[in-house]
């Protein structure tokens, strides 16, 4: 493998820990643009290339960290299935009756019908389904509250 470019480098939440995106020419021949994490003691791939180019650049540019966003930490959520959300639920106090009952809370029309259609028949839930968002207004649950159920619901 080749490090043939080095395009931007941002530091990571961990010391000395780096994401570069970059150019590489790999085992095959192929060269490309792809992002890759710079660890400290990886001894392995490209790895020693990046560290022996970012000693020779000490003047480069390194973005800082910033931590993701509270939305971009929900978007990265796993899936859940209707068991586990239901159970998560079931968990954290509230029961199928009352997001029924939220449902029905909400004013008639099409928004109403699309979501007694996604309570009943969705196979999965993704965190940032507005359903999820809208049930846990109306049962007057916070966002960091659903986030603990929805962890907790990921290992069901």
């Amino acid at each position: 493998m080749q490090l043939n470019r080095v395009h931007s480098i941002s530091a990571t939440q961990d010391e000395d820990v780096y994401e570069l995106s970059c150019n590489i020419t790999d085992t095959t021949g192929a060269s490309y643009d792809t992002v890759y994490v710079s660890r400290p003691d990886d001894p392995y791939g490209l790895n020693p290339s990046i560290r022996t180019w970012l000693q020779k650049n000490l003047d480069a540019s390194i973005k800082p960290y910033v931590p993701p966003t509270d939305e971009q930490i929900r978007a990265s959520m796993p899936p859940l299935t209707a068991r586990q959300l239901r159970l998560g639920l079931l968990e954290g106090g509230i029961t199928p009756r009352q997001v029924w009952a939220a449902i029905d809370a909400t004013p008639t029309g099409a928004d109403k019908v699309r979501a007694q259609i996604e309570w009943e028949y969705a196979t999965t839930y993704s965190r940032t389904h507005h359903l999820i968002a809208t049930i846990g207004a109306v049962l007057g649950v916070a966002d960091e509250q659903i986030d603990a159920m929805w962890r907790s619901a990921a290992r069901l």
